[in-house]
C-alpha cells in the first residue's frame, strides 16, 4: 500500500485527496507496525480517505474506464503515476498508423527495393507529425478557455503541468487503436468516432477532477480544443 506520511510531515501542505469530497488529506493510511494498518477517515465525509489503496489495479482500470470521479481521483491526486509523455507519444503513434493505413496505396506488400517504399515511409512520419498538431491545437483550446474562466486557478507552473499530465493520462482510451496496429485492422469510421467519444469523455472528467469544476465547464473546454483542432485540420487539407 502507499501513501503513508511520517510524523515529520503532519503539519505540511497536505499531499493526498478525499476521492469522496475531493478534500485535502495528509495521509491515505496510517501503519502501527507489525503489519497493521488503518486507513483514514475523511475528517469531512466520514468516508475511508481512498478505498482504491486496497483495490487491484484491474478493478481500479475498470472503474478508471466508466468514469466514475472516485477513480480519476485516485490516479491523479494519490498515486505516482509518470507515465503521461510516454503514453502520449505511443497514442501518437497508434494514430498515425491508423492515418497512414487509409491513404491510398498505403499496403505493405510493396518490394524492399521499391524507392516508393521509403516515401510511404516519410508518410507515416508527416501523419505524426499532424497528429502531433492536432494534439498540441486540442490542447492549447482546453487551455484558453480555462485560463479565461478560472485564472486564478494556474497561480504556478506546477499546477500548469498538473492539469496537462491530467489530461494526457485520461486520453489512454486512444490504445483501442493498438489492434489496428497489431491485427492491421481496418476500423470503420463508427468505431473510430467511438473511440474519439470515450477519449473526450475521458479528458472531461479529468478536467472536472483536477480543477473542481462543473460538467458545463469542462464541456465547454472540450469543444474549444475539438474546435480549433478542426480548424488546424481544414488549414491543413487546404494547403
Amino acid at each position: 500500500m502507499k501513501g503513508h506520511v511520517d510524523d515529520t510531515q503532519v503539519n505540511m501542505k497536505p499531499l493526498y485527496r478525499c476521492i469522496e469530497c475531493n478534500e485535502e488529506s495528509t495521509e491515505l493510511y496510517r501503519d502501527y507496525k507489525h503489519g497493521v494498518l488503518k486507513i483514514t477517515i475523511c475528517k469531512t465525509c466520514q468516508k475511508p480517505v481512498d478505498k482504491y489503496i486496497e483495490y487491484d489495479p484491474v478493478i481500479i482500470l475498470i472503474n478508471a474506464m466508466l468514469c466514475k470521479v472516485q477513480a480519476y481521483r485516485h490516479i491523479l491526486f494519490n498515486t505516482a503515476i509518470n507515465i503521461h509523455g510516454k503514453l502520449c507519444i505511443f497514442c501518437l503513434l497508434c494514430e498515425a498508423y491508423t492515418r497512414w493505413r487509409q491513404l491510398p496505396g498505403s499496403s505493405n506488400h510493396t518490394d524492399p527495393e521499391d524507392i516508393i517504399r521509403y516515401a510511404k515511409e516519410w508518410d507515416f512520419y508527416k501523419q505524426f507529425g499532424i497528429a502531433a498538431l492536432e494534439q498540441a491545437a486540442f490542447l492549447i483550446g482546453i487551455f484558453i478557455v480555462l485560463f479565461l474562466v478560472k485564472r486564478k486557478t494556474f497561480k504556478s507552473y506546477s499546477e500548469f503541468a498538473f492539469l496537462l499530465k491530467a489530461l494526457l493520462l485520461s486520453s489512454y482510451g486512444k490504445l483501442l487503436l493498438i489492434p489496428a496496429v497489431i491485427w492491421e485492422h481496418d476500423y470503420t469510421p463508427l468505431g473510430l468516432r467511438l473511440i474519439t467519444l470515450f477519449v473526450l469523455t475521458s479528458n472531461t472528467q479529468a478536467i472536472r477532477v483536477t480543477l473542481n469544476v462543473s460538467r458545463a465547464v469542462s464541456l465547454i473546454a472540450i469543444a474549444c480544443g475539438l474546435l480549433l483542432e478542426n480548424a488546424l485540420s481544414s488549414v491543413q487539407w487546404a494547403v
